[in-house]
């Protein structure tokens, strides 16, 4: 007689034990059904449904153009391709650096209607009000702080954040405050690798980090980047897993030859 596995959900408390032992987070994008399943199973502590899925599912420039309703399709896709992995969920420019109640509101919306577990929002001290307001209703939030692409018209470039001693100060202050208001983790993005460090060491919330150097408590990538679908995108941080784009080329291209061949569908692959 054949025994389930029981498998256990990667919870917000999961992860600060993570921290606590010292266990590496893995963390991934995802943003449908089928892809989701396969990160699952591989054993993905974190999927995150980015609001990266305007640059590489709708080909815009920014993240800026996704919407809630954007949002929520992705992310109830994700949730139920999902056994074990803790959902964490982009809420989309726009939805949340107005007034709290409206922050609020989209928090709400996304939790009810995705199925995910948790939300992600990126910013610091300009926003902490905002942010207590959907922790204090129990909705789990991680912070942002670093290269926030929903701030790029303010940047004006998607290059390395929080070199300069003031901007880097700031950055350490904000992870404080994040942590203070109840925040379960956050995200660094694209910092040195010796201030992530140092993030890291000050904080007890996990730190997940892309482009931020080894020092953070764990890592996260864009899985459409990890597995060399965008074929055009190569910073510095990155690490193919796969040439994904390559492969389908091929794969396609072989499709193709085949149909037009007639050796597709041959005799066994036929009713």
């Amino acid at each position: 007689m054949s025994v389930n596995k029981i498998i256990k959900r990667v919870t917000t408390n999961t992860i600060l034990g993570m921290k606590q032992t010292g266990e590496k987070i893995s963390m991934l994008t995802a943003y449908d059904f089928s892809t989701a399943k396969a990160l699952d199973e591989a054993g993905i502590d974190i999927l995150l449904v980015g609001d990266s899925a305007a640059n590489v599912f709708a080909g815009y420039e920014t993240t800026l153009p996704i919407t809630l309703d954007n949002m929520i399709y992705h992310a109830s896709a994700v949730a139920r391709g999902t056994k074990r992995a803790l959902v964490l969920v982009d809420l989309p420019f726009g939805e949340y650096q107005g007034t709290s109640e409206d922050a609020f509101k989209a928090a709400v919306r996304m939790m009810k209607e995705s199925g995910a577990h948790a939300l992600k929002l990126e910013g610091g001290v300009e926003i902490l009000e905002n942010i207590k307001k959907i922790i204090d209703a129990g909705i789990p939030v991680c912070g942002h702080l670093g290269l926030t692409p929903q701030s790029i018209n303010k940047f004006g470039t998607f290059g390395v954040r929080a070199q300069e001693e003031a901007e880097a100060a700031k950055l350490k202050s904000d992870a404080l405050a994040l942590q203070e208001i109840g925040c379960f983790a956050v995200v660094l993005e694209k910092i040195p690798a010796k201030l992530a460090q140092e993030v890291s060491a000050s904080v007890a919330i996990p730190t997940i980090g892309i482009g931020a150097g080894n020092g953070c408590d764990g890592q996260v990538l864009v899985v459409n980047d990890m597995l060399g679908f965008t074929k055009d995108f190569k910073p510095k941080f990155l690490r193919r897993y796969m040439d994904m784009y390559g492969d389908m080329v091929q794969a396609a291209s072989q499709y193709a030859a085949d149909v037009k061949a007639g050796t597709y569908p041959n005799e066994q692959e036929q009713y």
